[in-house]
């Protein structure tokens, strides 16, 4: 029995999220079971044609002999585990003597099957499987291990799409033993009357339903495929990598999208049009649009945006094109389309770039040896980007009045006030420190505004990146604020539930850079070097990160459906935990700072420390001038107080108490 744990696969957040929307919705199956011979994989007589014909057999006489007797017949004989292999080959060659009138080399012709046919997974229930995992629910292979002995065995050459794998012979439960049923459910994790069970033999069929399973008979594959399409309430076919069936109140009316396709790209293809929507990066509505053989994305603006600077689509079209001309690696743009009568908002065209997404930072489809150069491919494109002529590429103009860091900060803390549901003491330390230690200067050029590893669609055998996704943020900026972002995964627990990290991870062991590393790999492609004040940046895009997961927190106290784009597991604490980790920037670079200013300095102004009440593992001062005093010096008072030993560490085993501190003077 093979079981891949939930946690280790990449969607598994996902698979969660849509499952809890399938549950709102009142669907209640949670996992589809495929027999592996005769449903997932040709059963053994259906490919038997050819073989025959090769090796001068009478048509027919394989099947004849496997399937003679019906329910008793030798197949189901050996998949019950009634006959062992030696026997079932020594029976089969008799029938098959006895229908042929000469010997057939039984043995021959299933090293055939195992090898060859029995290693290819039927298009139809493979496409499926992928289509059933897309939605949330889990999969699992049930198999009987076709196999001469311990040789060979027949388990199908692409297994990603499983979440478990039963090997009956393995568990020593020859079907239709219910145990061999219950072992399946037990380790997906489901009810018997919560999951679906193909099979093609009536007996194992009848056993499964006994326990309360339910249960489709595989005879006809494609009449078997629209029984289980009806069962599950979705559809089965179409299936596009990082997509799923379009979620509720999002569809798109077809027929104005099939004459606007038809008129735009002068193609009529005959087959209907095939709609899907992505599941990656954050919740807009982007769809995947099979138009006769060609595969392209559709871009829907919202209304009202999501997020305190989203982009409308027309300014994201007009970027992308800009960047296409530019030689950034993105998706090729097609068209844009302003008319609100077609689809309700304006939309625009791309096509669809094929290719791997990491789903993961540890990049665990990715051989150790190679990920470094992965990373390297990573800090080379956002070099890329932030090296864009703004006036040849024509973007000049995108630039906004004022301080681009003091806009956002102001931007995300009124955001953050919007959806705020309970004091966070890191947030409101950050509120107040974050406009006090603005860079003085900052280079501006192109930013992407939310670049990491997810947003990049990778060529699948090389370390090269074919596209970046994700340009909802992008506008002019610093490029400080993306390499920081990038750069979050570094400090992110590989547990951590919203945006899973690096922290505490073997980077060595996995081929991985550190975040030092990284960031110099980015340097050296601009030609710069890291800003003393690095810290600021990355206490700045943790604390907009944690706007963004309490924004969402906000959104399921209001009942609003998670978007399983994000892909991720939401908890009240995740905006409490990024905000701590951002406070943990900015106290170092408040040291930093403190330890370059003269001493005359921090002795010239009288003020008054006090800490107040703080929760456990968590900072809480508050600072306010001494009557008659100087103003407050721009060194972080706490520092200052940091420095007379007062300082109390994170770790403060009960809330502290209220302590003036003496005048320094």
């Amino acid at each position: 029995m093979y079981l891949r744990s939930a946690q280790n696969l990449p969607c598994a957040g996902i698979q969660r999220l849509l499952l809890s929307q399938q549950q709102c919705r009142g669907l209640s199956y949670k996992a589809v079971i495929f027999e592996e011979s005769g449903v997932l994989l040709p059963a053994p007589h259906r490919t038997a044609t050819d073989w025959e014909a090769r090796s001068c057999i009478p048509a027919g006489t394989i099947q004849q002999a496997a399937l003679a007797g019906g329910e008793n017949s030798l197949s189901l004989q050996y998949s019950r585990g009634e006959l062992t292999a030696v026997e079932f080959l020594q029976e089969l060659g008799q029938q098959c003597f006895e229908i042929a009138n000469a010997r057939v080399p039984v043995h021959s012709f299933l090293w055939h099957l195992i090898r060859n046919e029995m290693r290819k997974q039927l298009p139809i229930m493979a496409e499926a499987a992928q289509c059933i995992r897309a939605e949330g629910l889990k999969t699992a292979l049930l198999s009987h291990n076709l196999c001469l002995g311990d040789a060979e065995r027949s388990l199908p050459e692409d297994q990603q799409h499983f979440d478990v794998m039963v090997e009956s012979h393995q568990e020593g439960m020859p079907r239709p033993s219910p145990g061999i049923y219950k072992l399946c459910l037990e380790h997906l994790g489901v009810q018997p009357q919560e999951s679906i069970l193909l099979d093609s033999s009536s007996h194992n069929l009848k056993a499964a339903a006994q326990l309360g399973m339910k249960t489709v008979k595989v005879d006809d594959p494609e009449a078997a495929f629209k029984e289980l399409e009806t069962h599950l309430g979705f559809p089965l076919r179409g299936f596009v990598p990082y997509t799923r069936s379009v979620r509720p109140g999002m569809e798109i009316p077809k027929d104005r999208l099939q004459k606007y396709l038809e008129d735009v790209l002068g193609a009529h293809p005959t087959a209907p049009l095939e709609l899907r929507q992505f599941d990656h990066g954050e919740p807009t509505r982007s769809y995947s649009v099979k138009f006769g053989a060609r595969l392209l994305v559709l871009k829907k603006e919202e209304e009202p945006p999501d997020g305190p600077s989203g982009l409308s689509v027309p300014r994201e079209y007009r970027i992308l094109k800009a960047l296409a001309e530019a030689g950034v690696p993105v998706p090729p743009v097609l068209a844009l389309c302003e008319d609100r009568s077609i689809l309700g908002t304006p939309f625009c065209l791309l096509e669809h770039c094929a290719g791997h997404i990491p789903r993961a930072v540890s990049l665990p489809a990715v051989p150790p040896r190679r990920r470094r150069a992965w990373y390297g491919a990573m800090a080379q494109t956002l070099a890329r980007i932030h090296s864009l002529e703004l006036g040849a590429a024509k973007l000049q103009d995108l630039r906004e009045h004022g301080n681009y860091i003091q806009q956002q900060v102001e931007t995300w803390t009124k955001q953050y006030r919007a959806v705020e549901t309970h004091v966070i003491p890191a947030m409101e330390r950050l509120i107040q420190w974050l406009p006090l230690h603005f860079p003085e200067s900052q280079k501006t050029t192109l930013v992407h505004g939310d670049f990491r590893m997810d947003h990049l669609v990778f060529h699948p055998d090389r370390p090269e990146v074919l596209a970046v996704l994700g340009w909802k943020f992008a506008t002019l900026g610093d490029p400080m604020c993306d390499l920081a972002n990038n750069c979050m995964s570094f400090f992110l627990p590989a547990h951590f539930g919203a945006r899973r990290g690096l922290r505490k991870c073997d980077l060595e062991h996995l081929g991985i850079p550190t975040a030092e590393e990284y960031s110099q790999m980015y340097c050296g492609h601009m030609g710069v070097e890291l800003p003393e004040n690095w810290n600021f940046y990355l206490a700045f895009v943790f604390f907009r990160l944690a706007v963004m997961l309490q924004g969402r927190h906000r959104g399921s106290l209001a009942g609003e459906e998670p978007s399983q784009a994000r892909g991720t597991e939401l908890s009240p604490k995740d905006a409490e935990s990024v905000a701590e980790l951002g406070w943990d920037f900015a106290v170092k670079e408040g040291f930093r700072v403190f330890e370059k200013l003269p001493p005359t300095k921090l002795l010239a102004r009288h003020c008054s420390t006090w800490a107040g009440p703080g929760p456990l593992l968590s900072r809480s001062y508050s600072t306010w001038a001494h009557p008659g005093a100087a103003p407050v010096p721009t060194a972080p008072c706490w520092k200052i107080w940091a420095s007379s030993g007062a300082f109390h560490s994170r770790a403060t085993p009960c809330p502290l108490p209220e302590l003036q501190v003496r005048h320094l003077c």
